[in-house]
């Protein structure tokens, strides 16, 4: 009984693909043989089809590889600025650090000045 059931699901679903053979072909666009054509006019044609193919293909890469290009331009261009922003940030930084450091100098100084001249305040 399954034999049987997957015997007639199996012809319905080859029937549309044999039905479908009978379809026209289609003319496919790619480079094809010219040599293989007898007469002149076919194999003008046929050389004339294959540049057709070559000229759009070329026009279609390079719209491809144009965006492509732009897009990396576009992220250079967003690093770089990504780039400027982490280098100030970084040079803010570096400045206060340095500002930190003479600001602890200075006030460990002072207290050795004054010091000094209380020393010399007490012999007189």
């Amino acid at each position: 009984m399954i034999g049987r059931l997957a015997l007639v699901v199996s012809a319905a679903l080859a029937a549309p693909l044999l039905t479908s053979a009978d379809a026209p072909a289609q003319d496919v666009p790619g480079i094809e043989i010219c040599t293989v054509e007898k007469t002149m006019e076919r194999r003008t044609s046929c050389l004339q089809s294959n540049v057709d193919f070559l000229q759009k293909t070329i026009t279609k890469l390079s719209a491809d590889h144009q965006q492509k290009l732009d897009a990396a331009n576009r992220q250079i261009e967003n690093l770089k600025s990504t780039t400027a922003s982490l280098q100030k940030i970084v040079d803010e930084l570096q400045a206060a650090q340095k500002k930190a450091a003479e600001d602890q100098k200075k006030a460990a100084a002072p207290p050795a000045k004054d010091s000094a001249p209380a020393a010399k305040d007490a012999p007189k």
